[in-house]
């Protein structure tokens, strides 16, 4: 497949290298460009975005043509990608939380997705990047003011959208900081989200501190679970001093607790309507699982341990089955908002990459192998694109959010998980090539942008260990490097609106330029670990 595919390789180099002859270079005309816009920092508006309302005019940038280029026209130094890199980093900061002050910040979104802890993210690629360690206190910083912020702003608990993102990422920082403290602060912060999440059922036949004779099913995590419930609520999570020292509980106060977490926990349905919360990476149950990933990863497999976090994944898998219960050929579906979205975003592409992460029954992989089958026999028959909903005759988005870009990283994903099924790799070769001829695209961020479709290039140079992966990732950094500052302009329709975030801005392509630096070590935020 790679091989086969030199027309398309010129097609695509051809594009970047005429908009390079045509655009000034980064350095600081981007910052005046975004200053003559109108705006100095991401809006502090209290909303949360949709991928519905813009997304079907984000269309592939395909006016330029050159005849038969190489990929020597396009070779930037790493330390070109290095400088850049860090003088994006600065201007998100700059941006974001240094010019506004502290009472600007207090009505900032504090999310991951479009909001302040997604510059946060950025400067700890920065620090991962080039042990900066500025960078990562400086992070630990935005992540504590994100804390205060969040427990009024948002009722969701994902690590894109919502409080899940702060605690997850909190512990993390916290924890590469030395001060054990205050990541125990975030870890229970975080236990307390998930009793929000654990099945009714579960909470009724697993939890009793009663069952099969034991008081403590889970040892030291059930005591902090329980008996945190109530008393993190409480606690405003900014760094003043400790909490208090574990008490000695009795089985009738972890009996209480028990009885408020079945009135909290969500029941298990298809769809948020009326059965607890959606299902999706955004604003649902798999968003919160992938922090939970997030943590584990970063501070040791068993921290949340999965007798806690498997009933959520079971949960998920429960509801697609439901969801899918008219669709005899898709093992497993979920609507979000009553429609049934194939993306990264809010649908199967990013739910299968979560679950793809946990130990699966010889049944459930069944079911994840024949939902990734089904998708792949629907693509668009002349494109090979990946609708962005069920049923969707328009072949329009290639981008993380919607379309070939978020599956192929999925896919990327399922090849290494399901090493036997050749099935998937070819898949994930084939979506790729749907990203290399179609994505460049009119906008510069991770969901919906250039940077996030260069992403996929690198999850396949990662599976593949192929060269031309590489290359083409750094082709697109490449156009982003002449031409970003032109892109915020007209992707976001002159509005500097999240221009700096990390999913729909520059903070995003600033962690493609930073992950550049290791290519083999890539993840894409939020999405990879």
């Amino acid at each position: 497949m790679i091989g086969s595919s030199s027309s398309g390789c010129r097609y695509a180099l051809g594009d970047i290298i005429a908009s390079i002859m045509e655009c000034n270079a980064w350095d600081d005309a981007l910052g005046q460009k975004l200053d003559d816009i109108g705006g100095e920092s991401m809006s502090s508006a209290v909303k949360l975005p949709s991928q519905e309302s813009h997304d079907e005019s984000n269309e592939w940038l395909d006016s330029f043509q050159k005849p038969d280029p190489t990929a020597a026209n396009l070779s930037l130094p790493t330390e070109t990608f290095l400088k850049a890199a860090m003088s994006l980093k600065d201007q998100v900061v700059e941006a974001t939380w240094k010019r506004g002050g502290e009472g600007w910040r207090k009505g900032i979104d504090p999310t991951v997705h479009t909001g302040l802890l997604g510059t946060a993210f950025a400067c700890l690629r920065s620090y991962e990047s080039t042990g900066r360690q500025q960078d990562l206190l400086l992070c630990a910083e935005i992540v504590d003011s994100c804390a205060v912020t969040s427990r009024e702003f948002t009722r969701h608990v994902t690590f894109l959208c919502g409080s899940g993102g702060v605690y997850a990422l909190g512990a993390v920082v916290a924890n590469h900081i030395g001060d054990y403290q205050r990541r125990d602060m975030y870890l229970d912060l975080f236990l307390e989200v998930l009793i929000l999440l654990l099945p009714k059922s579960y909470l009724i036949d697993s939890l009793s501190p009663t069952k099969n004779g034991c008081p403590y099913p889970f040892g030291i995590t059930w005591i902090q679970l329980s008996s945190r419930v109530l008393e993190v609520s409480s606690v405003h999570p900014t760094i003043v001093g400790s909490f208090k020292k574990e008490r000695t509980l009795s089985n009738a106060y972890l009996i209480d607790h028990v009885k408020v977490a079945q009135e909290r926990a969500l029941p298990v349905g298809p769809e948020e309507g009326g059965f607890g919360m959606s299902y999706d990476l955004l604003y649902g149950r798999a968003g919160f699982l992938w922090a939970a990933l997030f943590i584990n990863k970063h501070l040791g497999e068993q921290t949340l341990p999965n007798d806690l976090i498997m009933p959520v994944v079971n949960a998920v898998l429960a509801g697609g089955r439901a969801g899918a219960s008219d669709n005899t050929t898709c093992p497993l579906m979920y609507r979000w908002h009553g429609t049934r979205y194939w993306g990264a975003a809010h649908g199967l592409a990013g739910i299968l990459q979560v679950l793809l992460h946990f130990p699966l029954s010889e049944e459930d992989s069944e079911d994840v192998k024949g939902t990734l089958r089904y998708m792949r026999s629907n693509r668009f028959p002349h494109s090979g694109n990946y609708p962005s909903f069920e049923g969707n005759p328009r072949d329009k988005l290639v981008q993380w959010s919607h379309g070939a870009t978020g599956v192929a990283i999925t896919l990327c994903k399922a090849s290494q998980v399901f090493s036997r099924d050749r099935e998937f790799r070819d898949a994930a070769i084939e979506a790729g090539e749907v990203v290399w001829k179609n994505g460049l695209v009119k906008k510069v961020g991770l969901s919906d942008g250039v940077a996030g479709n260069a992403y996929a290039f690198l999850s396949l140079y990662r599976l593949t260990g192929e060269p031309v992966y590489e290359e083409r990732a750094k082709a697109f950094a490449s156009f982003l490097y002449h031409n970003a500052g032109k892109l915020v302009t007209v992707g976001h329709a002159g509005t500097t609106e999240h221009a700096y975030s990390l999913f729909q801005g520059l903070a995003g392509t600033a962690c493609l330029l930073f992950d550049l630096l290791s290519p083999e070590n890539s993840r894409f935020p939020g999405y990879e670990l």
